[in-house]
């Protein structure tokens, strides 16, 4: 096929700019996914209950793991540096608000309960994001997908 530049695509060139060009933009599959919908087509109903996420999107099929070693890794960095930077950020603020003398004991515990439950509660908004950061470096292809029932 020539293009309007006079370019000659081959099918497999022509598929890959398809492809780049249908792609959802990272802001775009991460607000999604800070929503708890697939980042890829916006479809909801990812999770049953707060930790079992479905294998696939019940819209798009896309596979909410995409099978590569290490991948649940790049989930639970996302999870663990989500929580601390949250937990920092409210720290830092407690302390503005509250100095010159902060209540060391109530940010001690305070600190200790939301490091122990933060990560259970961003489980499935990291997982998500992680999904829209692994898309926006490695674009889905057709093998990511399942066909739809």
């Amino acid at each position: 096929m020539v293009g309007a530049t006079g370019v000659t695509l081959n099918d497999s060139r022509l598929a890959r700019l398809r492809a780049m060009l249908n792609r959802p933009n990272p802001l775009l599959m991460s607000s999604r996914a800070l929503r708890k919908r697939c980042p890829y087509c916006g479809g909801g109903d990812l999770y049953d209950g707060w930790f079992k996420a479905r294998p696939n999107c019940p819209a798009c099929g896309l596979r909410l793991e995409r099978g590569e070693e290490g991948y649940v890794v790049g989930s639970y960095m996302f999870n663990l540096v989500g929580s601390e930077l949250v937990f920092m950020s409210m720290f830092v603020l407690a302390l503005l608000v509250t100095w010159p003398t902060p209540p060391w004991e109530v940010l001690w515990w305070a600190g200790g309960f939301f490091m122990i439950t933060a990560p259970v509660v961003f489980y499935p908004f990291a997982k998500l994001l992680f999904l829209a950061f692994d898309l926006s470096f490695r674009p889905a292809r057709p093998e990511d997908f399942t066909a739809r029932a």
